[in-house]
């Protein structure tokens, strides 16, 4: 799995134990406040807003796709559960149309409220301060779309300067950063600066040119001759769906 996808799985541990406990104590306001919380800014405003793009433009086959869908799958699991004792015909719903769901108990009803797993708790990726550094971006790129310098965040290259801990950090994930952006191109510089913490964002547009099919910029755009509008990555993920065909 991919680092965004574990953090997902362990951003789901720490609800299911909160929630367990909850109900444990009768606290059916906390399971309420915990799994809005988690529903509107962990996947909707954090994780759906990210692999979107993985789900839309991979190959069907390919394993960052399923990756994605193995996490997708068992957060529906988990939810479905969790909400079964206070959204008793919802819950329900949800699990009648899971995939596989005729090969498991006819009911969410029937089964038990999840475990946390714990195996997703040493991430490799600092993400408070990926998350801390997209707010930033996210703010940066709506006033370069107030001023016209960009329609889209998908038009836009980000240059990120940096004190020496913020540098060191953000290039752990730097092949990563543009997807957890969502932003064509991003470079890392080191800021001449004693701060080590230091962060500072410029917006510029793209290069290159745009991907009919997935919308980022890239200076390969039109190498395939095969696939003369589209990037490279696009090329890749096209020629897989050919292969299994």
């Amino acid at each position: 799995m991919l680092e965004i996808d574990r953090w997902a799985l362990s951003e789901l541990d720490a609800v299911i134990e909160t929630v367990r406990a909850a109900y444990q104590a009768y606290e059916f306001h906390t399971v309420y406040h915990t799994l809005y919380d988690f529903c509107t800014v962990t996947l909707s405003a954090r994780y759906f807003d990210i692999v979107k793009d993985r789900l839309y433009t991979f190959a069907p086959r390919n394993p960052a796709r399923r990756a994605a869908q193995s996490a997708l799958f068992r957060i529906a699991d988990a939810l479905a559960r969790m909400l079964a004792p206070i959204l008793v015909f919802t819950a329900d719903e949800i699990w009648e149309n899971l995939p596989g769901s005729e090969e498991r108990q006819g009911s969410v009803h029937l089964t038990l409220l999840p475990e946390a797993s714990g195996r997703h708790a040493d991430l490799r990726f600092p993400f408070a301060l990926l998350f801390r550094a997209r707010d930033i971006i996210l703010g940066k790129l709506e006033e370069a779309r107030n001023s016209k310098l960009i329609g889209s965040a998908l038009e836009a290259h980000v240059i990120i300067s940096g004190g020496t801990l913020t540098y060191r950090t953000l290039s752990t994930a730097k092949d990563d950063l543009r997807y957890l952006f969502i932003v064509s191109q991003v470079d890392i510089i080191l800021a001449e600066t004693d701060e080590e913490e230091f962060m500072s964002v410029e917006i510029r547009r793209a290069d290159g040119a745009k991907c009919e099919r997935c919308w980022n910029y890239s200076t390969r755009v039109g190498e395939s001759s095969r696939y003369p509008t589209v990037c490279e990555r696009c090329v890749e993920a096209l020629e897989e769906i050919e292969k299994g065909l």
